[in-house]
């Protein structure tokens, strides 16, 4: 794993210790703590800023979706369901206090979903409660004390849910699925808000902070990307408006992962090419008037 400076591309240094794909990454709000998740079967804790890793939790499979709470406690992964194994969630609460290198082994919870692979998932503002995704397309709540499923909404999409992001205060949230479709869900709910239509499998999709639209990432499938143009594939990165789910921009190049700057200032995308691409925000996107002559108060 490899960090930058965004503003200005410079390279701050790297996470060694991984011996599989990774799969999967998110820091902390303070960013001082990094999880990672691989196909080395491990979930690693490193301190963001010296590259250290402090820990390491080995499972039967490998870890396809890690998530930190939004008071930065716990974590919550997702482990493959293969080889024999079910897919399982666990959620560990992080000892925060000295270096980070004292934590506990085992998990605070831990269940098995019942039903369709969990492929994505996140914390909501509810204690306890933890959103998924899964591979039929369903969306659901789980509450992580007991493993049950509070609630779900099994035709949120037609396939593979691929990614999920909450919104800053977690009351709504963006997936995005192989059905060529994007969704906007109330939290609460899960009842789908807005859906952004596609003519392509969707990779990613990401929240701007500051401005109301959602951005996707999408193309054909990885397999098939060496076959493929750039333009044949379609890998673009969309703007969609979120209230009004109308396209109003695309940028060419990358399928996803994509990532909001938390300022609302750039957005990075990646790519199997083995770049990583950080485009800032001009003025006139700033400028700009998403409603109109409607003023928003924030």
């Amino acid at each position: 794993m490899n960090v930058w400076f965004s503003h200005n591309g410079e390279r701050l240094g790297t996470y060694d210790g991984h011996n599989g794909t990774v799969w999967t990454i998110d820091i902390d709000s303070q960013s001082r703590f990094l999880v990672s998740g691989s196909a080395d079967n491990q979930l690693r804790l490193w301190n963001v800023s010296n590259g250290k890793c402090l820990y390491v939790w080995e499972f039967p499979t490998a870890v396809k979706r890690v998530a930190f709470s939004d008071d930065d406690e716990k974590v919550v992964c997702i482990t493959e369901q293969r080889m024999g194994h079910q897919g399982a969630i666990r959620v560990f609460r992080l000892n925060r206090d000295g270096d980070g290198t004292d934590q506990s082994l085992e998990p605070e919870y831990m269940f098995h979903p019942v039903g369709s692979k969990a492929t994505v998932c996140a914390f909501t503002y509810t204690p306890n409660v933890i959103l998924t995704g899964h591979e039929s397309g369903k969306v659901a709540l789980f509450d992580v004390t007991s493993g049950t499923e509070i609630l779900n909404n099994e035709r949120a999409h037609m396939d593979s849910v691929t990614d999920l992001q909450l919104s800053g205060d977690r009351t709504y949230f963006v997936t995005s699925s192989k059905d060529k479709t994007a969704r906007l869900h109330d939290t609460k709910t899960l009842r789908v808000l807005k859906t952004y239509s596609t003519e392509t499998p969707l990779n990613s999709a990401a929240l701007s902070p500051n401005k109301p639209y959602v951005l996707l990432g999408g193309g054909q499938e990885a397999m098939q990307v060496t076959t493929t143009s750039a333009r044949q594939g379609k890998f673009e990165t969309r703007f969609w408006h979120m209230v009004f789910e109308e396209e109003v921009g695309r940028v060419k190049g990358h399928f996803g992962p994509i990532a909001v700057h938390p300022a609302g200032t750039c957005f990075a995308s990646g790519s199997e090419d083995g770049f990583v691409r950080v485009h800032h925000f001009e003025e006139s996107y700033f400028r700009g008037k998403p409603y109109g002559d409607l003023e928003i108060d924030d």
